[in-house]
C-alpha cells in the first residue's frame, strides 16, 4: 500500500532496520525493501504462527501496517501472539478521518464566530459548514503559505464583496487561487484570474539576508502543480496570464478575454472585487503591484497585501502603510489577520 512505502522511505532516512512483508505471490514493490518475508493471508490459519515466526528470525519488535482490517486484527492479538512486538502507527481510521474532522472543526468554527467587519455593503447569508470544511480540507492539500487564520478572513469578507472579477497576483503552487476560486464560485462572485510569471528570473526578493532567494525551487515544476490543484474546479471561471504583474496590468486593460490551452477562453467584467496580493515582496515590485491594479478595484470591493507581517522584509507592510495613508478618506475597513492587510474601499 502506498502509505508503506512512505513509512519505509522515512524509516530508511533513519537507519532503521526494516522487512517488508505480504501475502502476494509476486509484490511488483518486493525489491524496493532491503529484506523480505511471505506471509499467509490473515485469514488462514497458519498466520499467527508464521507471523510469530517472522518477528523471532528478524528480531522485530514493532509493526507498520496501514490496512485498517489487519491493524484492528494485530491490535487484538499480537500482545499474546507476539509478545514484546507493538504496532507502530495508530489506527489508519483514525488518520485518515483526522483531517476530515479538523475540516469541519474548522467550519464550525467560522461560523460560530464570525469577524465583525465594519464592512461598506450588507452581509450576504454565510456558505454552510460542509462548503467551508470541503475548502479548508482540499486548500489544506496544497502546498504553500496561506495560513488558516488568512483563509477565515477571506471565507468573511467574500460575504461583504460585489460582483466582479477576482485578481490574484502571484499564484505559484495555487493554495490560496484555489480559496479565492472556490468562495467566488460559492459566492458567486465573478471569474478568478491569476498573474505570474512563473520564472525563476521574477522569484528575486532582494531581502535582507538573502535567506529566501537562496531557496531551491522550479517555476515550470511550481506551474504544473498549480495548473493540478485548479483544474479540477475551473468550470470556465478561472485563467492565468503567465507575466510580470505591470505586463499583465496592461494585457488586462486592453482586453477582457484571455485564453490558454489548458482552462480555454475565459471573459473577464475588467471591475475587480477583490485584488490578492503576493507577487515579489521586494519593495518596488510590490508598489509597481499596487500601482498596475489597485485603481482598478471597485467601489465596495477589497485589496487585500499578503505577508504584510514577513519576517525576511518589509516592502509589503511599507506599501501596505502607503496605501492605508493615500486611501484615508475613502477605506470602508481595514484589517490585518493572519500576516495579510485586508483594505475595502467604501
Amino acid at each position: 500500500m502506498p502509505r508503506s512505502l512512505t513509512y519505509l522511505e522515512r524509516a530508511l532516512a533513519e537507519g532503521q532496520s526494516v522487512v517488508g512483508s505480504s501475502s502476494l505471490g509476486h509484490d511488483p514493490v518486493r525489491e524496493r525493501y532491503p529484506q523480505w518475508a511471505h506471509l499467509p493471508y490473515v485469514t488462514s490459519p497458519d498466520f499467527d504462527k508464521a507471523l510469530k515466526q517472522v518477528t523471532t528470525v528478524h528480531d522485530i519488535d514493532g509493526i507498520f501496517t496501514p490496512n485498517p482490517v489487519i491493524w484492528d486484527y494485530l491490535h487484538r492479538t499480537l500482545l499474546h501472539t507476539c509478545p514484546g512486538v507493538t504496532l507502530v502507527n495508530a489506527s489508519p481510521i483514525d488518520v485518515e478521518m483526522a483531517p476530515y474532522q479538523t475540516a469541519m472543526d474548522f467550519g464550525k468554527s467560522v461560523l460560530a464566530h464570525p469577524l465583525e467587519l465594519a464592512a461598506s455593503n450588507a452581509a450576504k447569508p454565510a456558505i454552510s459548514t460542509l462548503e467551508i470544511a470541503s475548502l479548508f480540507r482540499h486548500a489544506d492539500s496544497i502546498p504553500g503559505m496561506c495560513d488558516h487564520e488568512k483563509i477565515r478572513a477571506l471565507c468573511e469578507i467574500f460575504r461583504h464583496t460585489p460582483a466582479g472579477d477576482i485578481v490574484e497576483i502571484g499564484s505559484w503552487w495555487g493554495k490560496s487561487a484555489f480559496v479565492l476560486l472556490r468562495l467566488a464560485q460559492c459566492y458567486e462572485t465573478g471569474k478568478l484570474l491569476c498573474i505570474d510569471p512563473w520564472s525563476n528570473e521574477h522569484l528575486i526578493q532582494h531581502e535582507g539576508k538573502g535567506l529566501v532567494d537562496r531557496v531551491p525551487v522550479s517555476a515550470d515544476e511550481a506551474l504544473t502543480v498549480y495548473l493540478l490543484n485548479l483544474l479540477p474546479y475551473a468550470n470556465g471561471s478561472v485563467n492565468f496570464i503567465r507575466l510580470p504583474s505591470v505586463d499583465a496590468a496592461i494585457q488586462y486593460r486592453k482586453t477582457p478575454l484571455v485564453a490558454t490551452p489548458v482552462f480555454g477562453k475565459t471573459e473577464y467584467s475588467g471591475r475587480i472585487a477583490v485584488l490578492h496580493i503576493d507577487g515579489n515582496h521586494s519593495y518596488a515590485n510590490a508598489q509597481a503591484d499596487v500601482a498596475s491594479w489597485c485603481d482598478l478595484v471597485m467601489p465596495g470591493g477589497w485589496v487585500i497585501i499578503d505577508d504584510y507581517i514577513w519576517p525576511y522584509g518589509d516592502g509589503p507592510q511599507r506599501v501596505g502603510d502607503e496605501l492605508l495613508s493615500r486611501w484615508f478618506k475613502k477605506i470602508a475597513c481595514s484589517f490585518v489577520m493572519g500576516s495579510a492587510l485586508f483594505i475595502q474601499i467604501a
